[in-house]
């Protein structure tokens, strides 16, 4: 039955993680109804350490964009990736700045269905407001070249919003990337960038603190987690950027405002 639970928490991650929906969202609300009998420590660690299947993902479908050696005639590095990657840890420094001294803090503060609520409609709003603000505006960043370090660091600063749940990371920095010019498609496909080192940083964290000493069931429900989640996020993100070449993000926004009104009346009725 844990496993069960757990191939179930996999497929909303693997969804909610790419979308600008707010994976943590969905986590709190999948948890009034699939509660796994585990250690509350063990489901501290499993709900972060379980994008590592997610972004793996990632990995797998831009390889060709991400990996920066070429091997043809001797070792080479390809210059426009090694510089997209340094872009990529350049905007991760905000985040890390503050989310690295206060995981634990942040989490004890925030991690509550009211800050997610309210989080899920503020974003949500933002998304149809600024879609309808740039709705005849032409982007000016259509390619990474034109990425400057400025912008990066823009992003990077969106993306520590993302620390308070029910922000959504992908949301955040979607967000943030559109508001300084940047097209619907470079703005998500650096946000599934910028998601590798974040969610690699995260789990190593969450893993030191849980300990390495894991209990066969623990292992089996944290490896179907990742699989599943690696599984589900493949065609999530396929879906994202094939819906963006045609669509806006306003329908994501409704979703969220919808989400978050759900999530009040339902604390709300039961509690």
């Amino acid at each position: 039955m844990e496993i069960i639970k757990a191939i179930i928490i996999g497929i909303i991650e693997g969804i909610t993680e790419w979308l600008p929906i707010s994976s943590t969202g969905h986590m709190i609300l999948a948890e009034e109804f699939i509660k796994m009998n585990m250690t509350d420590e063990f489901m501290e660690m499993f709900r972060v350490v379980i994008q590592l299947g997610a972004i793996m993902a990632v990995i797998v479908l831009y390889w060709n964009k991400l990996f920066p050696f070429s091997f043809q005639n001797g070792v080479s590095i390809k210059k426009d990736i090694f510089s997209l990657w340094i872009k990529v840890l350049a905007a991760t420094l905000p985040a890390a700045l503050i989310g690295l001294p206060f995981d634990d803090k942040i989490d004890e503060m925030f991690y509550n269905y009211i800050t997610v609520a309210i989080t899920l409609i503020v974003y949500g709003v933002l998304f149809i407001v600024m879609e309808n603000r740039n709705k005849w505006k032409v982007s000016n960043i259509n390619s990474f070249d034109r990425l400057n370090y400025r912008a990066v660091l823009l992003i990077g600063a969106f993306q520590v919003l993302a620390l308070i749940p029910g922000t959504s990371r992908s949301g955040a920095t979607i967000l943030g990337a559109i508001m300084i010019g940047c097209s619907r498609e470079i703005a998500a496909e650096f946000s599934f960038y910028l998601a590798i080192p974040v969610m690699f940083g995260a789990s190593l964290l969450k893993l030191l603190k849980f300990g390495f000493a894991f209990s066969q069931l623990e292992l089996i429900i944290l490896l179907t987690g990742m699989v599943v989640a690696f599984a589900v996020s493949v065609f999530a993100i396929r879906f994202l950027m094939g819906y963006i070449k045609k669509n806006d993000f306003k329908a994501f926004g409704y979703y969220r405002i919808v989400l978050g009104v759900i999530v009040v009346l339902y604390f709300l009725a039961v509690r």
